[in-house]
């Protein structure tokens, strides 16, 4: 299994062979959906808290008599219908932590990038040499014709690829060992080194 290596400037300079078994694999729906909703879960920081009736300062006296007023009987100013009142079933912090087996993890990973690449949506480059400006970052994702959702993978940490980037919107840059399956899924094109091919392959042996 071959792919097509391209330069910067989006000429095919060569070809880098896939390892069948990291980008040959079967969609699996199902195990995609796993990692992304585990994925998900666990970015949530579970720290939202709101006070309920028993915990807001004050109220602790019925506002007028039960009877007698031509008022509806109240309890107290700190009920849920009060303005300052208390929330009803407030929120309070928790934990969203969702575990997947790295089995799972990897199995979801190696599917998302095999269908990535059937449907040829992974442009593999044969390095990420590039002033670190803005403009030259644009003429790159038109010369590889990735115009939207971009993740960028490196086999290591670019400071250069990182500063052209960072003022482009829709596309992110990333290196090969962080890489996971909502990062695939979540764009449309990935432009990947060829360096990173062969970290991710053995990393995912």
């Amino acid at each position: 299994m071959q792919a097509k290596v391209l330069n910067l400037e989006g000429q095919e300079v060569g070809k880098v062979s896939l390892d069948e078994k990291v980008f040959g694999a079967e969609y699996n729906e199902d195990l995609i959906h796993q990692a992304v909703v585990t994925y998900l879960a666990n970015q949530r920081q579970g720290t939202k808290s709101t006070l309920t009736r028993a915990e807001v300062a004050g109220g602790g006296r019925k506002p007028w008599r039960q009877k007698g007023t031509g008022r509806a009987r109240q309890g107290s100013i700190r009920a849920p219908q009060w303005v300052h009142g208390g929330v009803v079933f407030a929120p309070k912090p928790r934990d969203f932590e969702k575990k997947m087996n790295a089995q799972m993890r990897r199995g979801a990973f190696i599917s998302a990038l095999s269908t990535m690449m059937a449907e040829k949506a992974i442009i593999v480059v044969d390095d990420m040499s590039i002033e670190p400006k803005t403009k030259e970052a644009v003429k790159v994702l038109e010369a590889l014709k990735a115009n939207r959702n971009v993740t960028v993978v490196t086999d290591g940490v670019n400071e250069n690829a990182l500063r052209a980037f960072a003022n482009l919107p829709e596309v992110e840059v990333t290196t090969a060992d962080i890489l996971n399956t909502y990062d695939l899924v979540s764009s449309d094109y990935v432009v990947i080194t060829k360096d990173a091919i062969k970290k991710i392959e053995e990393g995912n042996k």
